[in-house]
């Protein structure tokens, strides 16, 4: 399925939702899940170039799976596949320098440029056993697999439903393994989840 054809009107993402993650950074297991929005102007695709701004002096890479809304909702209690379009990927890239200065996230996580998803939506695949990896100039930076994620896709559809209503194109990111790195100007960044495909983008 063709991800250009997309239209969400928000893109919800959610922080530290990997226990090895979670262990990495010796922090305590959420309660409930953190969630932010990245605006839809932030997209790119397959292929695409990352730029990275000027004021920004340290850039990350994110790799997620990313699941795309089917139809209108609100309080999703069950028949959760009846809301789900596909399955995608996501690399959330973020400024981390001005994520610390900030004390908050939007500006870090909202640039032109820092949401490339894709290659493809894809159906019927199992969402919580996939393996999820991400590398930098064909060096293996962030390797997991989605079955470490502590809150699953069908409770965030839940949490988020029942926050907000979702649309038809809307985008729920599921939060990102270990191995979170730096990447520069010049890079080749790739991102892959099996039974999707790889994510292509270069940093400009």
């Amino acid at each position: 399925m063709d991800i250009r054809k997309i239209n969400p009107t928000k893109i919800v993402c959610v922080g530290l939702n990997y226990i090895d993650h979670a262990k990495e950074l010796n922090l305590p297991i959420p309660d409930e899940p953190i969630i932010f929005l990245k605006p839809p102007s932030s997209i790119i695709y397959d292929g695409d170039y990352i730029i990275k701004p000027k004021i920004c002096k340290r850039l990350d890479h994110e790799v997620e799976l990313a699941f795309i809304i089917k139809k209108k909702c609100k309080d999703v209690k069950k028949d959760h596949e009846d809301y789900i379009l596909g399955y995608t990927i996501l690399n959330d890239v973020t400024a981390r320098d001005l994520q610390k200065k900030d004390g908050q996230w939007t500006r870090a996580k909202s640039f032109d440029t820092f949401c490339p998803i894709g290659p493809r939506i894809v159906k019927d695949i199992d969402p919580m056993n996939l393996k999820i990896e991400c590398r930098v100039n064909n060096e293996v930076r962030q390797k997991s697999n989605t079955k470490n994620m502590i809150f699953d896709i069908y409770y965030l559809l839940e949490f988020v439903s029942s926050i907000m209503t979702l649309y038809p194109g809307d985008i729920i990111s599921t939060g990102t393994p270990p191995g979170v790195s730096e990447i520069k100007r010049g890079d080749v960044v790739e991102c892959e989840i099996e039974n999707i495909g790889i994510l292509k983008n270069y940093v400009k």
